[in-house]
């Protein structure tokens, strides 16, 4: 008897000392409140990466840095003591990005550190922040929630030394309230209608370019629209 009432008076505690579950409230990511930030993809860095074969790593950060271009959104590079080992961003980020804010910190690990980095992404006026980085995503990304704005880290063009090390790093970022997503996550989220602009007439090339299982996809589909025959037994 003992027991029975034991072990009611506990389950009575439990339910009542669970807190309510927040109600979840999807954020979309908004192209008319997004900035892209490309963090320290910097050539020497880019040899600390393991958690991506260097061929998948390399496709993965020019796939970034093109998020801004292919939604016209603002885009801000920056490096950390780019003189030294960690080396300058790769030319093709440059190139494609001429005229953007380029904030050269001096040895500030935490982008969020330096005052340009901070004045930068201030008066871009966007609430919403996509960006990927070497190393120091984490950093930046709890110091922009901290800040207030809603983050959304790519998780494909964020690389570390390991891929223990990059779980963590995610884990800790998602409990902070991070949106740890993919580079096809967020293009789709930013476009949400293949209809729209930019929508299919700028996203198949882009895919094409940087996911080439759906470029292909999309190339099979053309073909077998153009020149494409039915085998005896194919639709059955």
């Amino acid at each position: 008897m003992r027991n029975t009432s034991f072990f009611t008076a506990l389950l009575f505690s439990l339910f009542f000392a669970v807190p309510a579950i927040a109600k979840f409230t999807w954020e979309r990511i908004d192209k008319n409140n997004s900035v892209v930030l490309v963090v320290d993809h910097q050539l020497g860095l880019f040899q600390l990466v393991r958690d991506y074969t260097p061929d998948e790593y390399k496709n993965n950060i020019l796939a970034h840095a093109a998020i801004g271009k292919v939604f016209n959104l603002p885009t801000i590079l920056t490096t950390s003591a780019e003189t030294g080992p960690n080396g300058p961003l790769p030319k093709e980020i440059t190139d494609m990005h001429t005229g953007v804010p380029y904030i050269k910190r001096n040895g500030e690990v935490n982008a969020w550190d330096n005052k340009d980095f901070r004045d930068a992404v201030r008066a871009t006026g966007k609430k919403q922040v996509i960006m990927a980085g070497i190393v120091c995503t984490t950093f930046l990304a709890l110091s922009l929630v901290q800040e207030g704005y809603t983050v959304f880290a790519n998780a494909e063009a964020s690389g570390a030394t390991s891929r223990r090390i990059a779980d963590d790093a995610n884990e800790r970022m998602r409990a902070a309230g991070v949106n740890v997503v993919s580079m096809f996550a967020i293009m789709c989220d930013l476009m949400r209608d293949w209809r729209n602009a930019p929508g299919a007439a700028e996203l198949i090339p882009y895919f094409d370019k940087y996911m080439t299982a759906y470029g292909y996809l999309a190339r099979q589909h053309a073909a077998a629209v153009d020149r494409g025959v039915i085998q005896p037994g194919e639709s059955e």
